[in-house]
């Protein structure tokens, strides 16, 4: 008679026992209760039970709270059995069975209670929507870290399983910059090694006249050695025609590498960091050129500001029109120029490797680029369906790609104007874009919860990264090609090894949304920046090379707090200085 009581009766004595449970086990456990939660919840809507679904909804979303914020917010709505078919969510979850790993032992302590205290309502729930995964052997402790434990939908855990069988190919890209700055260390290194033999020749030479006895190890060739030596990356060939550099960005870009400052855990980057003031919460996003000369702003009302950051050194500077004007105040030049185009939101900015443009991402749907020494934009490209969330140039140069809110990334070419590939598979929005340093794959950052590697030959999935809880908002990769950096929106940074497809070593101490990642020239540092007012940085080879010890974590080696500004964007200089970017937001109390 009281069939709606039921469920609440029936789920609070499950989620006691749990809670009662051994701590060995309790950590285990816990991962049923979501699922039954939400389950409970939908058939009560499913049934009519408005008002008692409304109910057990508030009673119990506490517990759920920290780790499933954004499902709860979208599961909310759902009070009518029209909403369950309509709500994406809710079809998801009815739709496939939740994938939940556990230990025998534990799998065994839940079926001895749901059989003894004969709770068919919980056991009917648990058998229909869960899809539990006994391990054997296994202890829980050994499993706590496990990617898996994130309760994946079944089909989808098969269809990642899938993906990550496929083969890809890593290394560095033939014929970059740093290949050619290793190739040219090489040959100064095989040059310094011939006069040093040649030289020690002479001098055997010499000690047999008995004129000289010791010849003294050339110290500069000593020092060349460490850096080539230290890797060994494999090189691989383009898929797509690279761009040709001009001469004078080549010279200046190997001349940067070869004064590149080595970081590490006791060698840390100087920063420079750049504050938006009186913004009025209007700054969407911001860039810094490769070489610091140029940063720009992406703002609400449509326009993209562009500030030259050699004449922000200038002195105050007056117009001529004030000048003239006795009885008007003398206007300040501003440093910036106001590049209009859009009709929408700016919501995505980036800087050519070269500096000389800059390709903008709006909410009108539209991808426009912009140069930068001609402050006038040069193109449109229209393709995407809905806003475009984020755009990012190759590390070469004229191919870009794409990230939008129709669920799909794209590869673009500066000299045409409709897309070269289009990444299709996000079972949500798409909302940051990131190259791999070799050019063949771009990796993309989703509000489902994974990041997805992709082919940019054949525009195929190669893998699929799952064990985040809430939607990536930014990607960053080494300069190996080895390693990937994935933020999220509750301030979790997870660290993968893009062959294996599995989480290295979890990041965490942000507070807030991270926003930005980017890996140090060497890629020994890992810079974080976040909307908890912080950069971190991390020492990457601390522990990114122990790849069998899941519970170990990346040493933080520094924590550089703002005094109330919330990093948007960071990047590295070629030459390793790091540039930091956001916009200053007063407390209320100022």
């Amino acid at each position: 008679d009281n069939e709606a009581g039921r469920y609440k009766e029936s789920y609070s004595k499950l989620r006691n026992w749990v809670h009662s449970s051994l701590d060995l086990y309790k950590t285990e456990l816990l991962r049923i209760l979501y699922p039954v939660f939400v389950h409970c919840y939908m058939e009560l809507v499913a049934k009519g039970f408005a008002q008692e679904a409304r109910e057990f909804f508030q009673s119990f979303r506490d517990d759920h709270q920290p780790q499933h914020i954004r499902d709860l917010q979208k599961l909310e709505g759902v009070i009518t059995p029209q909403h369950l078919q309509e709500n994406e969510t809710a079809c998801t979850l009815q739709e496939n069975k939740v994938h939940v790993k556990m230990c025998q032992y534990s799998f065994e302590l839940l079926l001895q209670y749901l059989q003894s205290t004969e709770s068919m309502l919980m056991l009917g729930i648990v058998n229909s929507h869960i899809n539990l995964k006994a391990v054997l052997p296994g202890q829980p402790a050994a499993l706590l870290d496990d990617d898996e434990s994130s309760s994946l939908p079944a089909k989808v855990q098969a269809v990642v399983e899938a993906t990550n069988q496929k083969e890809i190919h890593w290394g560095i890209l033939e014929g970059s910059l740093e290949d050619k700055f290793e190739k040219q260390i090489a040959a100064e290194l095989e040059k310094a090694d011939a006069d040093k033999d040649a030289e020690t020749d002479e001098a055997k030479k010499r000690a047999a006249d008995g004129k000289v006895k010791k010849v003294k190890r050339d110290k500069a060739g000593k020092g060349l050695k460490a850096e080539p030596a230290a890797r060994s990356v494999p090189r691989l060939k383009p898929e797509l025609t690279m761009p040709l550099l001009t001469d004078d960005f080549e010279r200046q870009a190997l001349d940067d590498l070869r004064n590149r400052v080595k970081l590490g855990s006791t060698a840390l980057p100087s920063v420079s960091c750049y504050t938006f003031v009186n913004t009025n919460n209007s700054l969407n996003c911001a860039s810094i050129s490769a070489d610091g000369a140029y940063l720009a702003g992406g703002f609400s009302d449509s326009a993209i500001k562009l500030w030259d950051m050699v004449k922000m050194g200038e002195p105050s500077m007056y117009s001529d029109a004030g000048k003239q004007s006795l009885n008007k105040r003398p206007t300040p030049i501003r440093h910036y120029i106001r590049l209009v185009g859009h009709a929408g939101p700016v919501y995505g900015v980036d800087f050519s490797p070269e500096g000389d443009s800059l390709l903008s991402a709006s909410g009108d749907c539209t991808i426009r680029l912009w140069s930068t020494r001609l402050n006038a934009n040069l193109a449109c490209y229209k393709g995407h369906n809905y806003p475009v969330w984020d755009v990012q140039y190759s590390p070469v140069g004229h191919y870009f790609a794409s990230a939008s809110y129709d669920r799909t990334a794209r590869v673009w070419s500066m000299d045409r104007l409709q897309p070269l590939r289009i990444m299709a598979g996000h079972l949500s929005d798409v909302d940051c874009v990131q190259w791999h340093v070799n050019c063949n794959y771009i990796a993309t950052g989703s509000s489902d919860k994974t990041v997805r590697l992709w082919d940019v030959q054949t525009g195929e999935c190669v893998r699929i990264f799952t064990g985040h809880r809430s939607m990536i908002v930014s990607i960053a990769m080494s300069p190996d090609g080895l390693f990937m950096a994935s933020g999220d929106e509750d301030g979790a940074i997870m660290m993968w090894d893009l062959a294996s497809s599995r989480c290295v070593t979890p990041l965490l101490g942000h507070t807030g949304c991270v926003w930005s990642l980017a890996f140090s020239g060497e890629g020994s540092i890992l810079a974080s920046g976040s909307a908890d007012n912080t950069v971190r940085l991390w020492d990457v080879n601390g522990s990114s090379k122990v790849t069998a010890d899941k519970t170990r974590r990346l040493r933080l080696l520094k924590t550089l707090p703002t005094k109330s500004t919330p990093i948007y964007t960071l990047r590295f200089s070629r030459r390793n200085l790091l540039f930091v970017a956001g916009a200053f937001s007063p407390s209320k109390g100022h």
